[in-house]
């Protein structure tokens, strides 16, 4: 379910386009009017904006807002105003060899989208940057996490909410003689499972292992794997169970200590604000024992703390 708000009654797309340019020109902007505008429109209806400021204008919003806005505003407003596919390729280019490789960003956005998002994805990549998602993948990890990321984006699977339990309680006895049965860890049977089976199946799964083991799928993860191949996996079984309980606990990762991880949290809150960030805030509230929003008005300032504010909700 989405936080975003949007008013009873729209100005034009054309209007509003006109209204960014005002808000735009003179000496400073007016980034509230900026925020007011962008942050209450869905994506839709943020492209038509786009296409109306190009054709009015001749310059790109993107290119604009670039020039007008900057620091962590400008990252945030540049990812909100783009389609959801462009804007996950988006993230995805920058985690895959932009200014610094992230490679848990990488592994986030792949294990955490839908067999037919990832297809979009995988479109939007090549048609933004010129080269196929697989191979960035190929070209930036290694090892057990290579072989996961490239299978899961490589692998169509069923999105419905059927399960077959027989396969489950299979598969439950499988990933338990793969690991904490034996000594060392057969990791192809974990990523073949973990690859091939819809969301519902692999909570079966779990729901299976904990029952016939009286231990959790994932403690069983962390213990027989890690680094990004462990994170990878606990990706897909969180997702598959609870995506919006894994989504608040990314984000308050990102924002407990000292110092807020800002790429984290706009990364989390732009991209999940149209989904399920109502749901995310309840797990948030439910977990930490404190509103997210209270959460992100501490841990950030000015115009993108009311940006991040007006995505999620007061």
């Amino acid at each position: 379910m989405a936080t975003l708000s949007v008013p009873p009654v729209l100005t034009s797309p054309r209007q509003d386009a006109i209204d960014l340019h005002k808000a735009f020109k003179g000496f400073g902007c007016d980034t509230s009017a900026i925020i007011n505008i962008l942050a209450h429109r869905d994506a839709a209806q943020r492209a038509l904006i786009q296409q109306e400021y190009r054709t009015m204008y001749s310059e790109d919003l993107s290119h604009r807002i670039s020039s007008e806005l900057s620091g962590h505003l400008m990252k945030a407003m540049l990812l909100w105003i783009l389609d959801p596919a462009g804007r996950d390729a988006t993230v995805l280019r920058q985690a895959l060899g932009g200014d610094g490789i992230d490679l848990y960003a990488a592994t986030e956005v792949i294990c955490s989208r839908t067999p037919s998002q990832l297809q979009i994805i995988k479109q939007a990549y090549y048609a933004r940057f010129g080269a196929y998602l697989e191979h960035e993948i190929h070209r930036y990890t290694s090892g057990d996490h290579q072989k996961l990321l490239l299978a899961y984006v490589g692998t169509p699977r069923y999105e419905g909410p059927e399960v077959d339990h027989a396969m489950a309680a299979k598969d439950a006895k499988d990933l338990y003689k793969a690991g904490e049965k034996r000594l060392g860890t057969d990791e192809k049977t974990f990523i073949n499972i973990f690859t091939q089976r819809s969301w519902a199946q692999m909570a079966a799964i779990a729901s299976n292992y904990h029952h016939a083991h009286g231990r959790t799928l994932q403690k069983a993860v962390k213990k027989e794997t890690s680094g990004h191949f462990e994170f990878a996996l606990l990706t897909i079984l969180r997702c598959a169970e609870n995506p919006a309980k894994f989504f608040a606990k990314v984000l308050r990762k990102a924002m407990k200590g000292l110092g807020t991880n800002d790429t984290t949290l706009i990364r989390v809150v732009v991209t999940r604000t149209e989904i399920d960030m109502q749901y995310i805030k309840i797990e948030y509230q439910k977990k930490y024992k404190k509103p997210l929003s209270a959460a992100i008005h501490s841990e950030t300032s000015g115009h993108y703390r009311n940006f991040l504010l007006a995505l999620v909700g007061q």
